[in-house]
């Protein structure tokens, strides 16, 4: 968890520099700094940090496109190459700042390029893997209540299903009202559209989840899911609305001078913020893209001709290491333990029978491996969709960037009307991955076991 967390505070810082870039005043600094070598221009205008914010990403994709490929077929912790993932924070933040340095020596004709064609398309496949997550947290949400409720019986947990449900679809509906009464206005006749067509989705989605025949299908399948899918796209849209730009004078946000700085701030530590946590959950969990990553407490099988672990049988124990080793499978069969916990096992008898000096070197360490088995996540996708989601920051703050009128301001993240119809169209797909979700079982029930 604690290697995660440092690449996404290390996305995150890339993230906010990259958005400091898009001001004035930063890129004097930078050029003073430089000693006028870096002069930021395309096509003979100033970009105003467009450059400079490719520039940045371009280096830190180049950091996790590296990485992916030291790492590539690394599969347990006894790999040579494993604690590079983990370890070795100082070089791998000087390499990542090297990069950056390196960056602002490579023309600028490279970066348009780079920023209007691969950023782009690595953006938008970022994009999508993400509604694809989103739509398996809520169908995994619902059926981790479903069967604790079977496991258990508790009314805890039916309340907190319920609950959870009837709250995200209340929250739908008063965002939906609040779009209505203060985005929809005459005139503004792109807001109403996608206000009204994210109602008839989330309409729509909602019944094909409790129709018969996808119940009869999927008997898992209802509410729950649809209320989850409904509140995030709701608010994809609410989001939309209220970036886009006042040039129809159809978002009261902009007009409001008193917090508009303020809120332009907090909105874009809470998007850089977003985003972090997005692109490390979708790294870890890897959509079944390779590996292990489709399910992080997912190990290696255990192998029948394993010695050791065949101790664990369902014979009679015949001493006190093979009961432990037997309830340790036990265990395991029942999702108690990790399959790991026999390795640890093992490790643990094996130094009985070492020599005292081998005893002490591993007594040393001080924490557990849970990765002799194998790793919790494919390292190399990590990297790889870390790589996406630089692109996809790179895009989110420089696509459509209005350059007139910009010196001393703050740049607002994303209000532009690309940015809102990129949210727009993306909660459009995620309905329509979740209705596919639900109907695929009952159009090819060949390919679904439920």
């Amino acid at each position: 968890m604690a290697t995660r967390i440092a690449y996404a505070l290390i996305l995150l810082i890339n993230s906010l520099l990259s958005w400091i870039m898009l001001t004035d005043w930063a890129l004097q600094k930078l050029q003073h700094i430089a000693l006028d070598y870096v002069d930021i221009t395309c096509g003979g205008k100033d970009c105003y940090g467009w450059v400079a914010v490719h520039r940045i990403n371009f280096a830190l994709g180049c950091f996790h496109a590296i990485m992916a490929m030291i790492l590539l077929g690394v599969r347990t912790s006894k790999d040579g190459r494993a604690p590079i993932q983990n370890g070795f924070w100082g070089p791998k933040i000087i390499a990542w700042i090297g990069l950056i340095v390196v960056s602002f020596f490579i023309p600028d004709t490279f970066f348009i390029a780079w920023g209007n064609y691969v950023a782009l398309a690595g953006a938008m496949l970022f994009l999508l893997l993400g509604l694809i997550l989103l739509v398996d947290l809520a169908h995994t949400w619902a059926e981790y209540c479903l069967a604790k409720i079977e496991e258990t019986g508790s009314r805890v947990w039916q309340g907190l299903l319920v609950g959870s449900t009837l709250g995200m679809y209340i929250a739908s509906f008063a965002m939906t009202i609040v779009m209505y009464i203060f985005f929809a206005h005459s005139g503004c006749s792109m807001n109403q559209a996608a206000i009204t067509i994210n109602l008839l989705l989330l309409l729509i989605a909602s019944g094909v989840s409790i129709h018969p025949t996808i119940q009869s299908y999927n008997a898992r399948a209802g509410l729950a899911q649809s209320a989850m899918v409904s509140v995030y796209c709701t608010y994809l849209t609410l989001s939309a609305v209220g970036m886009e730009p006042d040039d129809q004078h159809c978002n009261p946000l902009v007009r409001a001078n008193g917090t508009r700085k303020a809120s332009i701030v907090l909105g874009a530590v809470v998007t850089f913020l977003t985003m972090a946590y997005t692109t490390t959950r979708a790294a870890t969990y890897g959509l079944a893209l390779g590996g292990n990553a489709g399910n992080p407490a997912k190990y290696s099988q255990l192998s029948s001709e394993d010695p050791e672990h065949n101790m664990a049988s369902t014979a009679q124990p015949t001493s006190r290491r093979a009961m432990r080793a037997q309830a340790l499978q036990a265990a395991i069969e029942s999702g108690a333990l990790p399959a790991s916990a026999l390795d640890s096992d093992s490790d643990d008898d094996s130094d009985s029978d070492d020599d005292v000096s081998s005893k002490k070197k591993n007594n040393k360490r001080s924490f557990r491996d849970d990765e002799r088995a194998a790793t919790q996540y494919n390292y190399s996708m990590f990297h790889l969709i870390f790589l996406l989601g630089t692109m996809w920051v790179a895009t989110l703050l420089t696509m459509n960037l209005d350059t007139e009128n910009k010196k001393g301001e703050i740049v607002a993240v994303g209000r532009t009307y690309w940015a809102s119809w990129v949210k727009i169209v993306s909660s459009w797909v995620c309905y329509a991955i979740y209705t596919w979700s639900l109907a695929a079982p009952a159009c090819l029930p060949d390919r679904f076991e439920y």
